[in-house]
This record gives structure tokens, C-alpha cells and sequence, in this order.
């Protein structure tokens, strides 16, 4: 947190948009944001609404670092934001760090995966996502 600062995005404000550049992430402390991925012929669909204590943003870590998804804040939104290269650095010293950050964000990964497949199945297959065996 020593290299965190506090940010405030008003509602409708876009945070960032894919394809931008990622070189920062952050913690919501309140609010919601909503994630949302370009579809061709149709605009921005919502594929998830993160909201107070979600990671927002990933695509920092993983080169050539440019965000997957789009961000808007979906109400007025407090987040603690975080300069990548600083923590990548903070990584580098700290192999423990590292190794935990690089989980949690695994995981966040693999979720915001699952949460894109089933909105955009939901929005534009025949019968919708249904579930999954």
C-alpha cells in the first residue's frame, strides 16, 4: 500500500480502453466498474461489474502490457491506484511478492474469463450460455 494513491473516477467516466496502455492498476475501495470488451458491429458490451475490494486491471503484468478490456466507472468510484512499474520493480526485489502476486492475478484472470465467456453467451448465442457440465 506504500505505493498506493487514492483516485476518484465520477460515473461515466471512462478509466481506460482496450488496446490503451497498461501501466497502472488498482484496488476499488468503492463504487462500480464496469468492464466491457468491443464487439464489431455492435459497440461496447458489459462482460462484468467489479466492485469494492476487486482488482481492476491486469493486462500491466503480462507484455506487451495493453489492456484486454475496456473500464467505466458505473457510479462514482474511490480506488487506491498503483504505479506497474513500481510494483513490478517491488517484484523483482521480492520473490515471495512475486510469486503471490502473480496467483492472485492467475486467478483473477481465469474469472474475469469465465465471467466474459458467459455474458457474450448470454448476449449473442441462439439460446443463450446455459450451463456448463
Amino acid at each position: 500500500m506504500s505505493l498506493a494513491h487514492e483516485v476518484s473516477f465520477a460515473i461515466d467516466e471512462r478509466i481506460f480502453n482496450e488496446g490503451g496502455k497498461a501501466d497502472r492498476f488498482w484496488v476499488i475501495h468503492t463504487g462500480t466498474v464496469a468492464l466491457d470488451v468491443h464487439v464489431p458491429g455492435r459497440g461496447a458490451a458489459v462482460v462484468e461489474n467489479l466492485g469494492a475490494g476487486a482488482l481492476l486491471g491486469w493486462s500491466w503484468l503480462v507484455p506487451p502490457r495493453h489492456w484486454h478490456l475496456g473500464a467505466q466507472a458505473a457510479s462514482p468510484v474511490r480506488a487506491y491506484e498503483f504505479d506497474a512499474a513500481a510494483v513490478l520493480q517491488l517484484c523483482e526485489n521480492d520473490p515471495e511478492l512475486k510469486q503471490a502476486l502473480w496467483t492472485y492475478v492467475a486467478a483473477v484472470i481465469a474469472g474475469r474469463l469465465r465471467s466474459a465467456r458467459v455474458r457474450l453467451l448470454d448476449l449473442y448465442a441462439p439460446h443463450g450460455a446455459g450451463e456448463v457440465p
